[in-house]
């Protein structure tokens, strides 16, 4: 099991900072996990994001709606889109009636990536949290904020 103060080689002014350093300290580590696991795929976390969220549309979006829903706020969305259109991921559909109206949809290949990539690569980093704990932290994470 992790211990943060010997992680970093630190003390601690008291819990709270404690418990503040830790949650940065392991999103950084959850980051750095994500994306060592999605290079294997080509596309980063935020890219995969970005495919979730077409994917579970069943429609095309326009960039401000999938901006609204990634999980991490990406000021550089347009350009993860543009990324994700030149592996032909996802496609542009400009409007008929607007031209500068552009909804966003994911391509068959950008659907059979998501169905290569395990639904479940995240649980090894909850492997040691019981559903109660999960449940808990979730909770504590959600009262933060």
């Amino acid at each position: 099991m992790g211990d943060l103060a010997k992680d970093i080689n630190s003390k601690f002014e008291n819990q709270k900072v404690k418990a503040f350093l830790n949650i940065i300290y392991t999103a950084n580590w959850i980051s750095s996990c994500q994306n060592e696991f999605f290079k294997d795929f080509g596309i980063s976390p935020q890219q995969y994001n970005i495919l979730r969220i077409l994917n579970g549309a069943n429609d095309a979006l326009n960039v401000q709606t999938i901006k609204d829903r990634m999980l991490e706020r990406s000021p550089n969305a347009t350009r993860l889109m543009d990324k994700l259109c030149a592996k032909k991921l996802i496609q542009r559909l400009p409007s008929e009636h607007d031209r500068r109206v552009v909804k966003i949809e994911i391509t068959k290949k950008g659907q059979d990536l998501l169905a290569a990539i395990p639904s479940n690569f995240n649980k090894d980093m909850l492997k040691n949290l019981s559903e109660e704990e999960a449940e808990q932290l979730s909770d504590l994470l959600d009262k933060m904020r």
